[in-house]
Protein backbone atom coordinates (compact mmCIF):
# COMPACT_ATOMS: atom_id res chain seq x y z
CA UNK A 1 0.00 0.00 0.00
CA UNK A 2 2.90 2.25 1.20
CA UNK A 3 4.68 1.95 -2.18
CA UNK A 4 1.37 1.96 -4.09
CA UNK A 5 1.16 6.05 -2.65
CA UNK A 6 4.14 7.03 -3.35
CA UNK A 7 3.85 6.00 -6.96
CA UNK A 8 0.59 7.72 -7.47
CA UNK A 9 2.40 11.10 -5.42
CA UNK A 10 5.22 10.82 -7.80
CA UNK A 11 2.73 11.06 -10.65
CA UNK A 12 0.95 13.88 -9.52
CA UNK A 13 4.28 15.82 -9.51
CA UNK A 14 5.87 14.54 -12.56
CA UNK A 15 3.44 15.58 -14.64
CA UNK A 16 2.93 18.95 -14.25
CA UNK A 17 7.06 19.28 -13.70
CA UNK A 18 7.31 17.98 -17.09
CA UNK A 19 4.83 20.25 -18.80
CA UNK A 20 5.81 23.39 -16.85
CA UNK A 21 9.79 22.66 -17.81
CA UNK A 22 8.83 22.47 -21.40
CA UNK A 23 6.42 25.72 -21.56
CA UNK A 24 9.67 27.55 -19.03
CA UNK A 25 12.52 26.48 -21.43
CA UNK A 26 10.83 26.99 -24.75
CA UNK A 27 9.56 30.72 -23.30
CA UNK A 28 13.17 31.30 -22.38
CA UNK A 29 14.39 30.59 -25.95
CA UNK A 30 11.80 31.70 -27.62
CA UNK A 31 14.04 35.00 -26.73
CA UNK A 32 16.93 33.71 -28.68
CA UNK A 33 15.67 32.36 -31.59
CA UNK A 34 14.06 34.94 -32.96
CA UNK A 35 18.19 36.23 -32.88
CA UNK A 36 18.96 32.80 -34.46
CA UNK A 37 15.96 33.64 -37.60
CA UNK A 38 17.54 36.81 -38.35
CA UNK A 39 20.80 34.79 -38.77
CA UNK A 40 18.98 32.25 -40.92
CA UNK A 41 16.96 35.04 -42.99
CA UNK A 42 19.01 37.97 -43.30
CA UNK A 43 22.50 36.46 -42.97
CA UNK A 44 22.56 32.90 -45.19
CA UNK A 45 22.88 31.13 -42.30
CA UNK A 46 22.52 27.37 -42.43
CA UNK A 47 19.17 25.88 -40.52
CA UNK A 48 20.78 23.02 -39.52
CA UNK A 49 23.61 25.80 -37.86
CA UNK A 50 20.82 27.16 -35.85
CA UNK A 51 19.61 24.23 -34.71
CA UNK A 52 22.99 22.74 -32.80
CA UNK A 53 23.41 26.50 -31.92
CA UNK A 54 19.72 25.89 -29.94
CA UNK A 55 20.67 22.43 -28.58
CA UNK A 56 23.89 24.31 -27.31
CA UNK A 57 21.67 26.64 -25.79
CA UNK A 58 19.06 25.12 -23.69
CA UNK A 59 21.21 23.33 -21.22
CA UNK A 60 21.84 27.05 -19.86
CA UNK A 61 18.27 27.28 -19.72
CA UNK A 62 17.14 23.91 -17.93
CA UNK A 63 19.87 24.95 -15.12
CA UNK A 64 17.16 27.54 -14.03
CA UNK A 65 14.09 25.71 -15.34
CA UNK A 66 14.49 22.54 -13.34
CA UNK A 67 14.47 23.95 -9.97
CA UNK A 68 11.80 26.24 -10.69
CA UNK A 69 9.38 23.50 -12.35
CA UNK A 70 10.21 21.26 -9.50
CA UNK A 71 9.04 23.80 -6.73
CA UNK A 72 5.53 24.78 -8.70
CA UNK A 73 4.70 20.94 -10.04
CA UNK A 74 5.14 19.81 -5.95
CA UNK A 75 2.49 22.88 -5.17
CA UNK A 76 0.22 22.01 -8.01
CA UNK A 77 0.76 18.38 -7.36
CA UNK A 78 0.76 17.91 -3.58
CA UNK A 79 -3.13 20.86 -3.66
CA UNK A 80 -4.33 18.63 -6.15
CA UNK A 81 -4.39 15.99 -3.12
CA UNK A 82 -5.43 18.71 -0.68
CA UNK A 83 -7.94 20.46 -2.44
CA UNK A 84 -9.59 16.90 -3.55
CA UNK A 85 -9.49 15.93 0.21
CA UNK A 86 -7.21 13.07 -0.54
CA UNK A 87 -4.96 14.31 2.22
CA UNK A 88 -7.19 13.79 4.40
CA UNK A 89 -8.02 10.46 3.69
CA UNK A 90 -4.18 9.52 3.81
CA UNK A 91 -4.22 11.13 7.09
CA UNK A 92 -7.15 9.01 8.52
CA UNK A 93 -5.13 6.01 7.10
CA UNK A 94 -2.35 6.68 8.96
CA UNK A 95 0.09 8.40 7.07
CA UNK A 96 1.77 10.96 8.32
CA UNK A 97 3.69 14.09 6.64
CA UNK A 98 6.79 12.41 6.96
CA UNK A 99 5.38 9.66 4.93
CA UNK A 100 4.08 11.79 2.47
CA UNK A 101 7.70 13.34 2.39
CA UNK A 102 9.25 10.03 0.91
CA UNK A 103 7.59 10.42 -3.17
CA UNK A 104 8.51 14.27 -3.07
CA UNK A 105 12.39 13.52 -1.63
CA UNK A 106 12.75 11.08 -4.50
CA UNK A 107 11.43 13.61 -7.09
CA UNK A 108 14.01 15.99 -5.73
CA UNK A 109 17.11 14.53 -5.37
CA UNK A 110 16.08 13.01 -9.28
CA UNK A 111 15.79 17.00 -9.21
CA UNK A 112 18.60 17.27 -7.96
CA UNK A 113 20.90 14.77 -10.33
CA UNK A 114 19.70 16.16 -13.21
CA UNK A 115 20.08 20.37 -12.61
CA UNK A 116 24.07 19.06 -10.75
CA UNK A 117 25.01 17.22 -14.13
CA UNK A 118 23.75 19.94 -16.08
CA UNK A 119 25.47 22.69 -14.46
CA UNK A 120 28.41 20.96 -14.17
CA UNK A 121 29.21 19.70 -16.82
CA UNK A 122 26.98 20.53 -20.22
CA UNK A 123 26.39 24.07 -19.35
CA UNK A 124 30.36 24.89 -19.96
CA UNK A 125 30.53 22.02 -22.79
CA UNK A 126 27.51 24.09 -24.39
CA UNK A 127 28.60 27.44 -23.92
CA UNK A 128 32.41 26.51 -25.33
CA UNK A 129 30.69 24.68 -28.22
CA UNK A 130 28.42 27.49 -28.62
CA UNK A 131 31.31 29.78 -28.94
CA UNK A 132 32.95 27.64 -31.08
CA UNK A 133 29.98 27.78 -33.50
CA UNK A 134 29.12 31.06 -33.39
CA UNK A 135 32.93 31.31 -34.90
CA UNK A 136 32.18 29.14 -37.87
CA UNK A 137 28.96 30.93 -38.51
CA UNK A 138 30.30 34.10 -38.22
CA UNK A 139 33.19 32.98 -40.84
CA UNK A 140 30.28 31.47 -43.11
CA UNK A 141 28.95 34.79 -42.90
CA UNK A 142 31.64 36.49 -44.03
CA UNK A 143 31.70 34.77 -47.13
CA UNK A 144 28.03 34.60 -47.70
CA UNK A 145 27.50 37.92 -46.88
CA UNK A 146 30.06 39.31 -49.70
CA UNK A 147 29.07 39.38 -53.23
CA UNK A 148 30.20 40.71 -56.57
CA UNK A 149 29.23 44.21 -57.50
CA UNK A 150 27.86 44.52 -54.20
CA UNK A 151 29.08 47.23 -51.36
CA UNK A 152 29.11 45.14 -48.10
CA UNK A 153 29.86 47.02 -44.58
CA UNK A 154 28.91 43.92 -41.99
CA UNK A 155 32.15 44.14 -40.63
CA UNK A 156 33.43 47.56 -38.00
CA UNK A 157 34.75 50.56 -39.67
CA UNK A 158 35.34 48.70 -43.21
CA UNK A 159 33.17 48.93 -46.43
CA UNK A 160 34.40 46.31 -48.55
CA UNK A 161 33.29 45.76 -52.32
CA UNK A 162 34.29 42.95 -54.99
CA UNK A 163 34.66 43.36 -58.38
CA UNK A 164 33.93 39.46 -59.10
CA UNK A 165 33.50 36.44 -57.14
CA UNK A 166 34.05 32.72 -58.87
CA UNK A 167 31.57 30.19 -58.45
CA UNK A 168 33.60 27.74 -55.78
CA UNK A 169 33.93 31.28 -53.94
CA UNK A 170 37.68 30.40 -52.96
CA UNK A 171 38.79 34.35 -53.09
CA UNK A 172 37.64 37.60 -54.08
CA UNK A 173 38.84 39.57 -57.23
CA UNK A 174 39.09 43.55 -58.14
CA UNK A 175 38.61 44.25 -54.30
CA UNK A 176 38.22 47.93 -53.41
CA UNK A 177 38.18 48.58 -49.42
CA UNK A 178 37.69 51.78 -47.56
CA UNK A 179 39.38 51.59 -43.98
CA UNK A 180 37.90 54.19 -41.54
CA UNK A 181 38.88 52.27 -38.39
CA UNK A 182 41.80 55.13 -37.96
CA UNK A 183 39.66 58.11 -37.48
CA UNK A 184 42.17 60.44 -38.62
CA UNK A 185 43.82 58.62 -41.41
CA UNK A 186 41.12 56.85 -43.31
CA UNK A 187 42.46 55.18 -46.23
CA UNK A 188 41.44 53.17 -49.22
CA UNK A 189 42.94 49.59 -49.99
CA UNK A 190 42.88 48.11 -53.98
CA UNK A 191 43.89 44.55 -54.72
CA UNK A 192 43.54 42.05 -57.63
CA UNK A 193 42.79 39.14 -55.37
CA UNK A 194 41.49 38.77 -51.42
CA UNK A 195 41.21 35.48 -49.76
CA UNK A 196 39.07 34.72 -46.42
CA UNK A 197 41.36 33.15 -44.28
CA UNK A 198 40.22 31.74 -40.60
CA UNK A 199 42.54 30.25 -37.19
CA UNK A 200 40.47 28.52 -35.02
CA UNK A 201 43.16 28.81 -32.15
CA UNK A 202 42.50 32.78 -31.97
CA UNK A 203 38.96 32.54 -33.47
CA UNK A 204 40.14 35.48 -35.56
CA UNK A 205 38.77 36.08 -39.56
CA UNK A 206 41.37 37.42 -41.82
CA UNK A 207 41.14 39.20 -45.02
CA UNK A 208 44.27 38.58 -46.86
CA UNK A 209 44.96 40.61 -49.47
CA UNK A 210 47.95 40.02 -52.92
CA UNK A 211 48.79 42.65 -55.25
CA UNK A 212 47.46 46.02 -54.28
CA UNK A 213 48.45 49.44 -52.95
CA UNK A 214 47.06 51.40 -49.59
CA UNK A 215 46.58 54.97 -50.54
CA UNK A 216 46.06 57.40 -47.71
CA UNK A 217 45.30 61.04 -47.31
CA UNK A 218 45.48 63.06 -44.10
CA UNK A 219 41.57 65.28 -42.75
CA UNK A 220 43.03 68.32 -44.59
CA UNK A 221 43.88 66.50 -47.63
CA UNK A 222 47.44 68.22 -47.52
CA UNK A 223 49.19 65.45 -47.59
CA UNK A 224 48.69 62.16 -49.57
CA UNK A 225 50.75 58.75 -49.43
CA UNK A 226 50.74 55.67 -51.32
CA UNK A 227 51.90 52.27 -50.36
CA UNK A 228 52.35 49.09 -52.64
CA UNK A 229 51.96 45.79 -51.45
CA UNK A 230 52.37 42.16 -52.00
CA UNK A 231 50.57 40.64 -49.54
CA UNK A 232 48.43 42.32 -46.42
CA UNK A 233 46.51 41.40 -44.17
CA UNK A 234 43.35 42.92 -42.72
CA UNK A 235 41.18 41.44 -39.56
CA UNK A 236 37.66 41.78 -39.53
CA UNK A 237 35.84 42.16 -36.51
CA UNK A 238 31.86 40.93 -36.34
CA UNK A 239 29.89 42.57 -33.97
CA UNK A 240 27.20 40.40 -32.86
CA UNK A 241 29.03 37.25 -33.15
CA UNK A 242 31.63 37.27 -30.95
CA UNK A 243 32.00 38.97 -27.56
CA UNK A 244 34.83 41.63 -27.21
CA UNK A 245 35.24 40.42 -23.59
CA UNK A 246 36.75 37.15 -24.70
CA UNK A 247 40.46 37.02 -25.55
CA UNK A 248 42.19 34.73 -27.83
CA UNK A 249 41.51 31.12 -27.18
CA UNK A 250 40.80 31.15 -23.60
CA UNK A 251 37.68 30.51 -21.41
CA UNK A 252 35.32 32.73 -19.62
CA UNK A 253 33.75 31.75 -16.14
CA UNK A 254 30.63 30.33 -17.99
CA UNK A 255 32.63 28.02 -20.29
CA UNK A 256 35.12 26.50 -17.51
CA UNK A 257 33.80 23.21 -15.43
CA UNK A 258 34.31 23.25 -11.44
CA UNK A 259 37.66 22.40 -11.48
CA UNK A 260 38.89 24.64 -14.40
CA UNK A 261 37.30 27.17 -12.12
CA UNK A 262 38.74 25.91 -8.96
CA UNK A 263 42.31 25.85 -11.07
CA UNK A 264 41.64 29.45 -11.88
CA UNK A 265 40.90 30.41 -8.47
CA UNK A 266 43.98 28.59 -6.58
CA UNK A 267 46.44 30.28 -8.89
CA UNK A 268 45.09 33.84 -8.32
CA UNK A 269 46.89 35.11 -11.55
CA UNK A 270 43.68 37.32 -12.57
CA UNK A 271 42.76 40.89 -11.17
CA UNK A 272 40.64 40.88 -7.90
CA UNK A 273 37.33 41.82 -10.00
CA UNK A 274 37.74 38.51 -12.29
CA UNK A 275 38.54 36.53 -9.31
CA UNK A 276 35.18 37.41 -8.36
CA UNK A 277 33.63 36.92 -10.97
CA UNK A 278 35.44 33.18 -11.05
CA UNK A 279 33.95 32.85 -7.36
CA UNK A 280 30.55 33.91 -8.32
CA UNK A 281 30.24 31.47 -11.16
CA UNK A 282 32.23 28.35 -8.95
CA UNK A 283 29.64 28.60 -6.31
CA UNK A 284 26.80 29.09 -8.71
CA UNK A 285 27.21 25.42 -9.98
CA UNK A 286 26.74 24.32 -6.32
CA UNK A 287 23.93 26.09 -5.12
CA UNK A 288 21.40 26.08 -8.36
CA UNK A 289 21.34 21.87 -7.68
CA UNK A 290 20.71 22.40 -4.01
CA UNK A 291 17.91 24.83 -4.69
CA UNK A 292 15.87 21.82 -5.66
CA UNK A 293 16.37 20.21 -2.61
CA UNK A 294 15.49 23.97 -0.87
CA UNK A 295 12.63 24.04 -3.22
CA UNK A 296 11.09 20.88 -2.07
CA UNK A 297 11.31 21.57 1.65
CA UNK A 298 9.65 24.59 1.04
CA UNK A 299 7.15 23.29 -1.18
CA UNK A 300 5.49 19.78 0.58
CA UNK A 301 4.03 21.80 3.70
CA UNK A 302 2.66 24.78 1.34
CA UNK A 303 1.09 22.62 -0.91
CA UNK A 304 -1.04 20.18 1.61
CA UNK A 305 -2.85 23.43 3.00
CA UNK A 306 -6.41 22.65 1.67
CA UNK A 307 -7.74 25.77 -0.30
CA UNK A 308 -9.70 26.01 -3.62
CA UNK A 309 -8.55 27.11 -7.00
CA UNK A 310 -5.23 24.78 -6.40
CA UNK A 311 -3.38 25.24 -10.05
CA UNK A 312 -3.99 28.89 -9.96
CA UNK A 313 -2.96 29.26 -6.42
CA UNK A 314 0.21 26.84 -6.63
CA UNK A 315 1.56 28.24 -9.56
CA UNK A 316 1.19 31.78 -8.08
CA UNK A 317 3.04 31.21 -4.71
CA UNK A 318 5.41 29.34 -6.87
CA UNK A 319 5.92 32.37 -8.51
CA UNK A 320 6.52 34.46 -5.82
CA UNK A 321 8.89 32.08 -4.26
CA UNK A 322 11.03 32.25 -7.31
CA UNK A 323 11.29 35.83 -7.73
CA UNK A 324 11.95 36.37 -3.93
CA UNK A 325 14.89 33.49 -4.43
CA UNK A 326 16.67 34.63 -6.98
CA UNK A 327 16.35 38.71 -6.24
CA UNK A 328 17.69 37.67 -3.10
CA UNK A 329 20.28 35.62 -4.94
CA UNK A 330 20.96 38.31 -7.50
CA UNK A 331 22.07 41.30 -4.69
CA UNK A 332 24.13 39.07 -3.32
CA UNK A 333 25.78 38.40 -6.69
CA UNK A 334 26.06 42.01 -6.89
CA UNK A 335 27.57 42.72 -3.94
CA UNK A 336 29.81 39.84 -3.85
CA UNK A 337 31.21 41.85 -7.73
CA UNK A 338 31.24 45.19 -5.69
CA UNK A 339 33.45 43.57 -3.09
CA UNK A 340 31.15 44.58 -0.38
CA UNK A 341 30.54 40.46 0.44
CA UNK A 342 32.35 37.30 0.51
CA UNK A 343 31.06 34.84 -2.25
CA UNK A 344 30.16 32.06 0.77
CA UNK A 345 27.82 34.47 2.00
CA UNK A 346 26.42 36.22 -0.99
CA UNK A 347 25.80 32.77 -2.42
CA UNK A 348 25.03 30.49 -0.45
CA UNK A 349 22.63 33.29 1.69
CA UNK A 350 19.12 32.70 -0.19
CA UNK A 351 19.68 28.48 -0.05
CA UNK A 352 20.33 28.98 3.82
CA UNK A 353 17.72 30.74 4.34
CA UNK A 354 14.90 28.87 2.18
CA UNK A 355 16.31 25.86 4.28
CA UNK A 356 15.54 27.12 7.83
CA UNK A 357 12.28 28.48 6.30
CA UNK A 358 11.62 25.17 5.38
CA UNK A 359 12.21 23.16 7.97
CA UNK A 360 10.09 25.85 9.99
CA UNK A 361 6.79 25.31 7.73
CA UNK A 362 7.70 21.35 7.89
CA UNK A 363 7.66 21.18 11.22
CA UNK A 364 4.61 23.65 11.88
CA UNK A 365 2.84 21.20 9.13
CA UNK A 366 3.95 17.67 11.13
CA UNK A 367 2.48 18.85 14.20
CA UNK A 368 -1.49 20.14 12.29
CA UNK A 369 -1.10 16.54 10.08
CA UNK A 370 -1.34 14.35 13.31
CA UNK A 371 -2.85 11.01 11.86
CA UNK A 372 -5.59 9.67 13.82
CA UNK A 373 -4.59 7.16 16.64
CA UNK A 374 -7.40 5.33 16.47
CA UNK A 375 -6.35 3.84 13.01
CA UNK A 376 -2.95 3.47 14.21
CA UNK A 377 -3.58 1.35 17.34
CA UNK A 378 -6.48 -0.47 16.38
CA UNK A 379 -8.84 1.26 18.83
CA UNK A 380 -12.51 0.39 17.78
CA UNK A 381 -15.08 3.53 17.27
CA UNK A 382 -18.22 3.99 18.78
CA UNK A 383 -20.78 6.28 17.89
CA UNK A 384 -17.67 8.62 16.74
CA UNK A 385 -15.51 8.14 20.03
CA UNK A 386 -12.65 5.61 20.72
CA UNK A 387 -13.61 2.85 23.25
CA UNK A 388 -10.73 0.46 24.80
CA UNK A 389 -9.95 -2.79 25.07
CA UNK A 390 -11.67 -2.80 28.24
CA UNK A 391 -15.17 -1.85 27.54
CA UNK A 392 -15.17 -4.68 24.77
CA UNK A 393 -17.16 -7.90 25.31
CA UNK A 394 -15.13 -11.15 26.50
CA UNK A 395 -13.69 -11.83 22.85
CA UNK A 396 -13.30 -8.41 22.99
CA UNK A 397 -14.24 -8.40 19.27
CA UNK A 398 -16.96 -5.62 17.20
CA UNK A 399 -19.44 -8.25 17.69
CA UNK A 400 -19.26 -9.30 21.27
CA UNK A 401 -19.38 -5.38 21.80
CA UNK A 402 -22.70 -5.03 19.02
CA UNK A 403 -24.30 -7.68 21.68
CA UNK A 404 -23.27 -5.66 24.55
CA UNK A 405 -25.31 -2.86 23.13
CA UNK A 406 -28.16 -4.52 22.23
CA UNK A 407 -28.77 -6.10 25.48
CA UNK A 408 -31.12 -4.30 27.46
CA UNK A 409 -29.80 -2.26 30.77
CA UNK A 410 -31.59 -2.60 34.06
CA UNK A 411 -34.50 0.04 34.31
CA UNK A 412 -34.57 0.53 30.37
CA UNK A 413 -38.04 0.26 28.62
CA UNK A 414 -38.56 -2.32 26.09
CA UNK A 415 -40.56 -1.41 22.78
CA UNK A 416 -43.81 -1.95 24.46
CA UNK A 417 -43.01 0.53 27.25
CA UNK A 418 -43.04 -2.41 30.07
CA UNK A 419 -41.00 -1.84 32.58
CA UNK A 420 -37.88 -4.62 32.30
CA UNK A 421 -35.98 -4.05 35.56
CA UNK A 422 -37.63 -6.54 37.50
CA UNK A 423 -38.17 -10.16 36.26
CA UNK A 424 -41.66 -11.41 35.12
CA UNK A 425 -43.36 -13.39 37.97
CA UNK A 426 -44.79 -16.73 36.78
CA UNK A 427 -47.33 -18.57 38.83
Amino acid sequence: MRRLINRYIIREIALPFCMILSVLTFVLLMGKILQLMDLMINKGIRLRDIAQLMLFLVPSFLMFTIPISLLIAILIGMGRLSGDNEITVLKMSGVSLHQLAVPVAVTAVAAFVLTAVTTLYLVPYGNWAAKNLLYDMAKQKASIGIREKVFVDDFRGILLYAEKIPIHGDFLEGVLISDNRTIREPSTIIARKAYLISDPDTLVITLRLEDGSIHTADPGLKNYRKMDFHQYDIRLDLPASLSEERNAGKKSSTEMTVAELSASLRSRKAEPAALRELAIEFHKKLTIPLSCLVFALVGLPLGIRAHRAVRARGFTIGLVIVLAFYLLRLSGEALVETGRLSPWVGTWTPNALFAVAGMLLFFIASRELHPLSSFRTGFPLRRGRLVSPAACGPEGTASGRRQQDDTPAPGAQGSGGDAVGQPEARP
